[in-house]
């Protein structure tokens, strides 16, 4: 719990095929480079981020003052848990949903939070959808929103929805309108070294809750680079060459699964650009004792997939959906470790 498993680079440096964060395949987006490279960080961005605030909240038909700046969205989860804590006094109480993203439970620990079985008696709710790892959607989504009450906090992390390549999300307009959203660009524009998101607050959120989320944060949360970024994402050129990118992830996705499969390889069903697989046939004890050394192998050829034992799934990897050369070498690394 002290140190947060990512995929990503790692002591080995950047991997040279790396598959083991959700990343897009087909960025760097280009309009998102092209306002980076322009960027002026001579200077400290505006403390307010006024210009940045009415454009996300523009493009989101919210009201500017629903707009929260972060630093990124494991920066918010930290924020968001000590602000709900504090608000709800010493025996504050989170729902986690399993399997998920591990920062949610760190963030509860680190705010005295105590995780309950069942959300009805949680202060902070929990939920992602597309969810990590499974790329499925939250079960039970909506029904959670509508029992909702005005003491509880319930925040959707949505950093897939704009990854999405198939299915449709739980909640309607009118469900997203009661719960937080918190929105992280920079894996759907494939740049992940820029840090940068952004929260949505629900329209009849606690005024109190809201200046405290305020007040947690840092001074200038975004520097220039985020800023910037943030600024791209709601251009229309960066959002039509999203919609491109989905449409390649889609035919790269089911030739990489149909390549997986080919070498003995199954992965599970998944709406987004990642998925769950597993070698079939493999026993629990033995997969894992062999999908470590399955993974060392990979990382020496310069190939990372995601132990997903940290999730709750061992025996089990998460990848990326990438490139069909990509794929390629990995079919062929698979082959060559297995015999």
């Amino acid at each position: 719990m002290v140190t947060p498993l990512h995929g990503g680079p790692d002591a080995l440096g950047v991997p040279l095929h790396d598959l083991s964060t959700n990343a897009n395949a087909c960025g760097a987006c280009p309009g998102a480079v092209r306002t980076l490279l322009a960027c002026d960080a001579r200077h400290y961005p505006d403390p307010a981020y006024t210009v940045l605030t009415s454009a996300l909240a523009a493009w989101h038909g919210v009201a500017p003052e629903r707009i929260v700046p972060a630093a990124s969205a494991s920066e918010f989860i930290q924020r968001i848990s000590v602000a709900v804590a504090l608000q709800a006094g010493p025996n504050a109480r989170v729902w986690l949903p399993q399997p998920a993203y591990g920062d949610y439970a760190r963030a509860a620990l680190a705010a005295g939070l105590r995780p309950v079985a069942h959300p009805g008696e949680a202060a902070l709710i929990w939920a992602c959808e597309p969810g990590s790892p499974l790329g499925q959607p939250e079960p039970g989504l909506a029904r959670r929103v509508a029992a909702l009450r005005a003491d509880q906090t319930l925040v959707l992390d949505q950093a897939y929805e704009p990854l999405r390549l198939s299915g449709a999300p739980s909640l309607d307009a009118a469900r997203l309108d009661r719960v937080w959203r918190l929105l992280t660009p920079n894996k759907a524009l494939g740049l992940t070294g820029v840090r940068a998101a952004y929260a949505i607050a629900p329209v009849d959120v606690s005024a109190v809750l809201l200046e405290r989320v305020r007040r947690l944060a840092p001074s200038w949360p975004l520097g220039a680079y985020g800023v910037a970024l943030l600024q791209a994402w709601v251009s229309e050129s960066c959002q039509a060459w999203l919609a491109q990118s989905r449409e390649q992830l889609r035919t790269w996705k089911q030739r990489q699964i149909q390549a997986l499969q080919a070498t003995g390889w199954l992965a599970q069903p998944s709406e987004t650009n990642f998925f769950i697989a597993a070698r079939a046939g493999s026993s629990s004890d033995a997969a894992v004792f062999d999908l470590q050394s399955l993974l060392c192998a990979l990382r020496e050829r310069g190939i990372k997939l995601r132990d997903a034992a940290s999730f709750g799934l061992p025996g089990r990897v998460r990848m990326a959906v990438v490139a069909p050369p990509v794929q390629d070498v990995l079919v062929a690394a698979l082959a060559e470790v297995a015999g």
